[in-house]
């Protein structure tokens, strides 16, 4: 709520009270406005892209479930993978976590999309950091979506390695 809250002050959102002077929590958010979130971070955060679940029970879907004990942060990625080309047609997320976390999982989904497995198991977090900006503290959150990509797309060959034996 902070980050939300820091993002609407940043771009002068209506509704959105300037702090008062003696406001402890004025304090603190000028201090968040002052070091800031990259306006990416920012944005994704505040309009994250392909919230929302397909059924983990479907054949074309692979399912990514990684988490961050030391931060508490969980990320749930899914993949719709069209059988025929190989492609990634559609992907969501579902992420309990800060700000960076959620910000991450947005942008991952958008770039697996219309892709080949072999392409997005090359995406690294290093790459999501410097889109997003991130400041070294949040790295994880660049990770953990790395991860939940690889996942997502182990999960979804396991399907398909487990349907090809039973047919044989």
């Amino acid at each position: 709520m902070m980050l939300r809250a820091a993002g609407k002050r940043l771009i002068g959102a209506p509704g959105i009270r300037p702090a008062a002077a003696g406001d402890s929590s004025g304090a603190a958010m000028a201090v968040a406005a002052r070091r800031g979130y990259h306006e990416r971070v920012v944005d994704h955060y505040s309009n994250p892209r392909n919230v929302g679940a397909f059924d983990k029970d479907d054949a074309d879907v692979g399912t990514g479930l990684v988490g961050a004990p030391a931060c508490g942060d969980v990320m749930k990625m899914q993949i719709r993978v069209d059988q025929a080309s190989g492609k990634i047609v559609d992907a969501c997320f579902k992420t309990f976590g800060c700000g960076s976390a959620i910000a991450s999982s947005s942008v991952a989904t958008e770039w697996v999309k219309g892709k080949q497995m072999e392409e997005v198991i090359a995406i690294k977090n290093t790459e999501i950091a410097k889109h997003l900006s991130l400041p070294p503290v949040k790295l994880h959150c660049s990770m953990l979506a790395e991860d939940a990509i690889k996942a997502a797309v182990k999960d979804y060959e396991a399907k398909k390695t487990k349907a090809a034996k039973a047919e044989e």
